[in-house]
């Protein structure tokens, strides 16, 4: 696991354009977040703070920003209440989520804590209209209140949304994506625990499928099942307060700790998965919230190791220094693989590739050591400005380990000096090595 570094930097391009790390979109309020991933961009659907004063919670429309990288963020569309069956100005536009299904796009909405509506739309960013004119998730629906919802289509494309506080509710959706096809069940957990301690959750669930498993969350804590209707066993937090956390992103926070308010979603793209989530750290108020991004990395069980919670977020790297090789932006042909205190990322066959973009200083590097977990043969490593047709910078062989898992060290310098602010590692000939970091040195 690399170093943490609280480093934040905010360039403001103009119409509504920006480059940050974490938070993503810095003192604008935005906040739960839920990404997906529409063609070949990253769209945030998410609630909007008014205020850095507030001293509750206003928020009087939705926002969505849009990104190629993950680190350039551009304003797509403020949604009003007065565009929903709500008809008016209203402070408690709250949680959404978003999905793409018959050549639309599906906006969902909470009407503060009591009923849940949707939009539709044949772009990500609008215009959007309502097409049932009243709340499609009612407050007499279930025992618990109807609103944080989310939306999930599993593998055979059947849609389900997902809704409660304390206990949640799963329903599948009909094919056009704006009625009930069946009445909501309760998913049932063995341990109900969460930011208010033994036998509470919190709100805003969130459900996702990772290598065969099904994932239920709640703030920063998570159940597994091997069904999408449970039952679902607990098995803690993905935040650590020990480790996850760099100087300064721990405190402040919330009443009941840094564990409470992560409202979000996680997120599939080329080959890597992030959690995105809300943040108050910066902002300092409760009231007034930002959104991180943080890289998720599954262990062999399943199990979601720690994630990382600092400045830097995802998609953006620093040079000189160190990157570690799971943090990825992109990848073909390769898996992440757990070793003893992190993880590596091993090809599947000849010709994977990894990608790392917005690698800030990358120009001032000379020379690259890759660190080997194990290698199991002879391999070769072509490193390569941009992709795997770019520019060849360097080539790094490793010699077959004596033991299977015996860490190597190898350097190379670079036949010129790279030009750009990405590099790709392909592995053209060898799927024996595993990869656990990329060290650029001046």
């Amino acid at each position: 696991m690399a170093a943490f570094t609280a480093l934040v930097l905010l360039i403001d391009l103009g119409n509504g354009s920006l480059h940050a790390a974490n938070p993503i979109v810095p003192n604008r309020g935005l906040n739960d977040p839920h990404i997906h991933i529409f063609g070949d961009r990253a769209y945030v659907f998410a609630s909007h703070d008014r205020s850095a004063t507030n001293k509750t919670f206003i928020m009087d429309d939705w926002w969505i920003w849009s990104s190629p990288d993950l680190v350039h963020w551009t304003n797509e569309c403020v949604i009003k209440p007065e565009q929903t069956y709500i008809g008016k100005p209203f402070t408690g536009c709250w949680a959404t989520d978003a999905a793409f299904r018959n050549g639309k796009y599906y906006f969902y909405f909470s009407e503060k804590n009591e009923q849940a509506g949707v939009l539709v739309a044949d772009s990500p960013a609008g215009p959007w209209r309502d097409p049932l004119g009243k709340a499609l998730l009612t407050s007499d629906l279930t025992p618990t209140h109807e609103y944080d919802i989310c939306v999930f289509q599993d593998d055979d494309g059947v849609p389900y949304i997902i809704f409660g506080v304390w206990d949640y509710y799963i329903a599948r959706l009909n094919d056009d994506m704006i009625s009930l096809a069946e009445q909501p069940r309760l998913l049932e957990l063995d341990r109900k625990f969460g930011p208010y301690g033994e036998g509470k959750t919190d709100d805003k669930p969130n459900l996702h499928k990772a290598n065969g498993h099904y994932y239920l969350t709640w703030s920063c804590f998570y159940a597994m099942s091997d069904t999408i209707y449970g039952p679902y066993t607990y098995k803690g937090a993905v935040m650590d307060t020990n480790t996850s956390f760099a100087p300064g992103y721990a405190s402040p926070t919330w009443p009941n700790g840094p564990l409470q308010g992560r409202h979000g979603n996680y997120f599939n793209w080329h080959g890597q998965w992030y959690f995105t989530y809300c943040d108050m750290s910066q902002s300092s108020n409760r009231y007034f919230r930002d959104a991180f991004i943080s890289y998720v990395h599954y262990r062999a069980n399943g199990e979601i190791a720690p994630v990382r919670v600092d400045g830097v977020g995802v998609g953006e790297y620093r040079a000189p220094g160190r990157i570690e090789a799971e943090d990825f932006f992109a990848a073909t042909h390769l898996l992440k693989q757990e070793i003893a205190g992190g993880f590596a990322v091993k090809p599947t066959q000849p010709g994977g590739s990894l990608i790392y973009p917005n690698i800030r200083g990358l120009t001032n590097c000379t020379q690259v050591t890759l660190q080997f977990s194990s290698v199991g043969g002879a391999g070769e490593i072509e490193i390569r400005e941009g992709t795997v047709t770019g520019p060849l910078l360097a080539t790094v062989k490793a010699a077959k380990g004596r033991k299977p898992d015996e860490p190597q060290t190898v350097t190379a310098r670079f036949k010129r000096q790279p030009r750009g602010e990405t590099l790709c590692l392909s592995f053209p000939k060898s799927a024996s090595v595993a990869l656990d970091a990329i060290v650029l040195k001046p």
